[in-house]
Formats: C-alpha cells, sequence, structure tokens
C-alpha cells in the first residue's frame, strides 16, 4: 500500500479478512468506533488509543494573520482545533519502516 491513502472501506476489509466479520458487521464496527472518537472529541474529551497515540482538542486564540493575496493584516477568528501525538510506539514503527 505504499504511496496510497487508507480509507474506511480499507479499514472494514481489513477487519472483515482479520477478524472474520462479514464485510457488513466490519463496516459497522469501523463506523461506531470513528463514531465513538468523533463524539468525544466534540465534547472536548481527549482520545488515548494506547500504542498508537492521542488525540486532543485545543483552543486557538484570535490573532491577527496576513491575507496572502494582498498581504494586509487580517483577523482569524478563535477557533477549536485537533491535534494528534503520535505514541513511541508508532513513531519507532515508522522510523524503521522509513528506514531511519
Amino acid at each position: 500500500m505504499k504511496g496510497e491513502t487508507l480509507t474506511r472501506a480499507d479499514l472494514c476489509e481489513a477487519v472483515h479478512l482479520e477478524v472474520g466479520l462479514t464485510r457488513q458487521d466490519g463496516a459497522a464496527l469501523v463506523e461506531r468506533t470513528l463514531d465513538l472518537v468523533a463524539e468525544a472529541l466534540e465534547q472536548g474529551q481527549t482520545v488515548k488509543l494506547s500504542g498508537f497515540g492521542v488525540f486532543q482538542v485545543r483552543a486557538k486564540r484570535e490573532r491577527i494573520g496576513r491575507n496572502p493575496k494582498t498581504g494586509e493584516p487580517a483577523t482569524i477568528n478563535p477557533r477549536r482545533v485537533i491535534g494528534f501525538r503520535a505514541s513511541q510506539v508508532i513513531k519507532a514503527r515508522i522510523d524503521k519502516a522509513l528506514g531511519g
């Protein structure tokens, strides 16, 4: 799968092949898992997946930026963003896989 994007369909197929669930049950499992993660993040909770990483909602303050076309200052409104911090386990796997 080098150079490709992993999709929900790919995850569903992997669950079907690895776990042995039907494709429909595998798809339902993947969808429910993603829904639970999204719901937790909507509520401002931190989602920790042991051995994988942490998803966390952060609040960004209002700030002054620049319009890239005109170069004029523009106000960037406050917002909430999702950050991801990979675990040491996943960092080591990626480093090993990419020959680092």
